[in-house]
């Protein structure tokens, strides 16, 4: 387990718990140390993985990322600046891989076993196994080999 999500768990453990003074330092202290930006109030499911140590990763406070779920460095899941609640940020499923600088914005779901693509923008849901790329992202359609 990467030591970002080790520390994200630990957090979130104390939050839960209602201890309210340590959950904020380890979050400065995630930010300045990995250059990460997790706060204990995401709630991110078992099992993720934070490739390069989450280095540039910013994940909105109530965004959902489901278990298994894989980010690369510098990507974002935020909120579309028109809501503060969890109505206006994305839920990712489980066992998402999201490549490198990928951004996902907005009140979006993204399904199960779905793949975002490198630098692609997501806008608008994903289903569950599908693969999008491009900005604004578009679902690849396989190609069949005969």
């Amino acid at each position: 387990m990467h030591a970002v999500v080790r520390m994200y768990y630990l957090s979130r453990w104390f939050y839960e718990k209602n201890i309210p003074l340590i959950p904020n330092l380890l979050h400065k202290f995630i930010r300045i140390v990995f250059a990460c930006d997790v706060k204990y109030t995401a709630k991110i499911g078992k099992n993720v993985g934070f490739f390069h140590n989450g280095l540039g990763v910013v994940i909105h406070k109530h965004a959902t990322i489901g278990d298994g779920s894989l980010l690369y460095q510098n990507v974002t899941i935020g909120g579309n600046g028109k809501s503060e609640d969890d109505n206006g940020v994305p839920t990712i499923g489980k066992n998402v891989f999201i490549g490198a600088g990928a951004v996902i914005l907005g009140p979006v779901v993204i399904g199960d076993n779905a793949k975002i693509g490198a630098n692609s923008v997501v806008l608008s849901n994903v289903g569950a196994n599908t693969t999008v790329v491009g900005s604004p992202a578009k679902e690849v359609k396989k190609k069949h080999v005969y």
